[in-house]
């Protein structure tokens, strides 16, 4: 599998998100100043509601924007065994019913599922409890990370 396309899958996902979440703060703002959402009375609260809604609406698009530029500065590295997994590392975990995984860590905003050379891969966060736990993590490794009130246990299988 290729790293350096991966990191381009994210960063066009992540691109289209910020241009879909930066439309929608427009056409809030657009209808939180609208003249017809005045308030007539004490009880006609749309302006507000719309005004509530513009402004998560512009906290989404600045949190998209700072994670697109943390994964822009992403810098992909070959696999070292004496540092470990790190951010940039292409996983392949297999967990306890001998299922296959490819995981893609990197900074944290941008958790997907991606399709690449025939393969799903997660896009996980260093944050995600299972992204902390392979972080210094080499090939033939186990871990066990609690997850829906029980542990999942893994063997990180390879690493790229």
């Amino acid at each position: 599998m290729d790293k350096t396309l991966l990191l381009q899958q994210v960063l066009t996902h992540l691109q289209a998100d910020l241009e879909q979440a930066h439309q929608a703060a427009l056409s809030a703002h657009e209808t939180a100043t609208h003249e017809e959402n005045v308030a007539e009375n004490k009880y006609d609260t749309l302006g507000l509601e719309a005004a509530y809604l513009a402004s998560g609406q512009a906290r989404r698009v600045e949190e998209l924007r700072q994670t697109l530029i943390t994964w822009r500065q992403l810098r992909l590295r070959p696999f070292d065994e004496n540092q470990g997994i790190e951010l940039g590392a292409l996983v392949q975990l297999l967990d306890a019913h001998d299922q296959v995984r490819w995981l893609f860590l990197g900074p944290q905003g941008a958790s997907m599922k991606l399709q690449h050379a025939g393969q799903t891969v997660q896009v996980l966060g260093s944050a995600a409890p299972l992204g902390r736990a392979l972080l210094g993590k080499v090939p033939g490794d186990q871990i066990s990370v609690p997850m829906a009130g029980a542990a999942q246990d893994f063997e990180v299988l390879s690493v790229e």
